[in-house]
């Protein structure tokens, strides 16, 4: 269905081909402006003058991105449209499902012409639409494109007031001689890479990229004396909190892990949410509990939808956020960062989690890596 956006609106989660990436998710790209031109074809004159226009602007993936969508494969084969090495790209929406989520095409009948039409969307760093262009006339078009851009706000600002992510932080969960412990099972014990989940070929597979994660994990999940001491103080202590912030009863908790990264190797976690593969739709809430924030520099967490402020809980202490929430662990700098990484959910979920096994790939013992920095 054709679709005007209106300011304030959130578009929906596209995942596409571009020239570097056969699926890209373009949600991880929040945190700064992105312009999203739904071009149809560049072949057509007004639309290529518009591009022209547009591009001849700066984009540098920090400020602001620039995003072509063509269903034209010649402007693939002729080389109009095409990724810069940084802030430019092209989704390939030969099968036209981005044009149509984005409302710039009907599905057309049978034996008939494809109706495109082709518009920018100028959206803030929260992926919530700014401005609404129609390309019908390229030089109103590019008119209205200057007056937007001249008017954006720096990224930090472009609520116009101070905003925070829709966090809790709550100390004293682990006492700082529990928080030991825990360290000194981890150095007792050694980690293990830490991969993520993809979704492939409709199934949950555990992946390693190490341009994208560099962490190791240790796991006491059958150390039923640690998980105890563990959990008692959960419950006891971070729990209530959170049905007091959040109205969320938490019945179940997924995994026991110490996770460290090290400043050998800029232990880090880029932009990522946590339950967007069938196997880890169950999860509800994150939880990141530092136990060394004294002796480690960077490995702060940030929710690039809110701005760069970052979010570093003390010793012992917690940050809970929901799984929805895009947010990464920036890179350790100097010294060693150990944290303890559970999931929280209910008992709907559980019953969620039971009916997607069937997504885990046959190759995966379980979903403990995935997820949370």
């Amino acid at each position: 269905m054709l679709r005007a956006w209106t300011i304030g609106e959130r578009i929906p989660s596209i995942i596409g081909r571009t020239g570097s990436r056969d699926k890209f998710h373009f949600d991880t790209m929040a945190g700064r402006y992105i312009v999203l031109c739904l071009v149809g074809s560049a072949g057509i004159e007004k639309n290529a003058e518009a591009l022209r226009h547009m591009m001849s602007h700066r984009f540098d993936d920090t400020f602001s991105s620039f995003f072509a969508v063509s269903i034209d494969q010649g402007d693939e084969d002729h080389k109009r449209l095409g990724d810069r090495e940084s802030g430019v790209r092209t989704f390939w929406d030969f099968d036209h499902r981005i044009s149509l989520t984005l409302g710039a095409m009907d599905a057309p009948a049978p034996g008939q012409a494809v109706s495109y039409m082709p518009s920018t969307l100028i959206l803030d760093p929260n992926l919530r639409v700014i401005a609404h262009i129609p390309l019908k006339d390229s030089a109103q078009h590019n008119a209205l494109f200057d007056l937007t851009m001249a008017a954006l706000r720096p990224v930090n600002d472009y609520a116009g007031v101070p905003i925070h992510a829709p966090v809790l932080v709550v100390p004293h969960v682990f006492e700082h001689e529990f928080c030991r412990k825990l360290i000194d099972e981890y150095q007792r014990h050694g980690g293990q890479d830490s991969g993520f989940m993809r979704e492939v070929n409709g199934k949950t597979v555990g992946v390693y990229d190490y341009s994208f994660k560099r962490r190791s994990d240790y796991f006491f999940d059958q150390d039923n004396e640690m998980t105890d001491q563990v959990r008692r103080r959960i419950v006891r202590r971070l729990l209530p909190e959170i049905k007091r912030a959040f109205s969320f009863e938490v019945t179940r908790m997924e995994r026991y892990v110490v996770s460290c990264y090290e400043s050998e190797t800029q232990g880090f976690f880029r932009p990522h949410r946590d339950n967007t593969t069938p196997a880890t739709a169950h999860r509800r809430f994150a939880c990141s509990i530092n136990l060394n924030a004294e002796e480690y520099e960077g490995g702060d967490l940030r929710f690039p939808e809110f701005g760069t402020h970052t979010y570093r809980p003390p010793t012992g202490g917690a940050v809970v956020f929901s799984c929805t929430l895009l947010h990464e662990a920036t890179p350790v700098i100097k010294g060693t960062r150990y944290a303890f990484l559970p999931f929280f959910y209910d008992e709907a979920a559980a019953k969620i989690r039971e009916e997607n096994l069937a997504h885990l790939s046959s190759d995966v013992i379980d979903n403990r890596t995935a997820g949370a920095a």
